[in-house]
């Protein structure tokens, strides 16, 4: 059998500390290789276009513009790269900016050094992930105006709501069909039922709604609101 390749990726940090302790990490573990860093979001623009990583593990707040920006230029740039935005900045409206630049996962900086190899491995699979501490502290209740005056009702189904934790934490099809005791097949329909409800089209979305942090198609305060259509 083949050697699965290394997944390819690119630190950006304007703080040399950090990159230097990222890239100690990083290259000592199996499956994972650092082809590049940055400081600026011009430098990691730039850098990304030549060397199209898989994953590129970036900051929010960098000398020259937001990483917000840099996600945005990244994605357009080269579509096949995950983002995978590492910081220690964890206040709703920063995760929801990351969120909708098309990031595919947001992780707190004082993760643990097995979670950030974790963290990555599922982020270059293509799976969204989001910080379990930005998700955990809150539970949201995904409701419809029915009309001004009239009461709310639920969105989703109660087994629609179950899922929604689990694909905020990474968990593949078959992970959460083994977790709720459901076949493959029947998780793929509900999700795709919340995609309708929702109005939305990727699980990181998902992760995000979850975290009461998209603003994409809804509205929300203690509780989240999705405009009927």
């Amino acid at each position: 059998m083949p050697k699965a390749k290394p997944i390819r990726l690119i630190l950006v940090d304007d703080h040399e500390v950090v990159r230097i302790g990222l890239r100690a990490v990083l290259d000592l573990t199996p499956g994972l290789t650092v082809v590049g860093q940055a400081s600026r979001m011009d430098e990691a623009v730039a850098l990304c276009r030549r060397q199209a990583p898989d994953v590129v593990l970036l900051d929010i707040h960098l000398p020259d513009g937001s990483g917000v920006d840099a996600a945005h230029q990244i994605l357009a740039a080269c579509p096949e790269t995950h983002v995978l935005f590492l910081t220690s900045f964890a206040d709703e409206h920063t995760v929801q900016e990351a969120v909708r630049s098309g990031a595919q996962g947001y992780m707190l900086k004082d993760i643990a050094s097995d979670a950030l190899v974790r963290a990555i491995k599922t982020v270059a699979a293509g799976e969204p992930l989001l910080d379990p501490r930005l998700a955990a502290h809150r539970s949201t209740e995904y409701t419809a105006e029915e009309g001004i005056g009239h009461r709310r009702r639920p969105l989703l189904s109660p087994q629609e709501q179950r899922l929604l934790p689990l694909v905020a934490g990474g968990l593949t099809n078959k992970e959460i069909a083994d977790r709720l005791g459901l076949s493959e097949k029947t998780v793929k329909n509900y999700l795709a039922s919340i995609y309708t409800k929702l109005q939305i089209s990727r699980r990181s979305q998902i992760a995000a709604l979850y975290a009461g942090s998209f603003k994409g198609t809804a509205m929300f305060s203690d509780s989240l609101k999705v405009p009927v259509s």
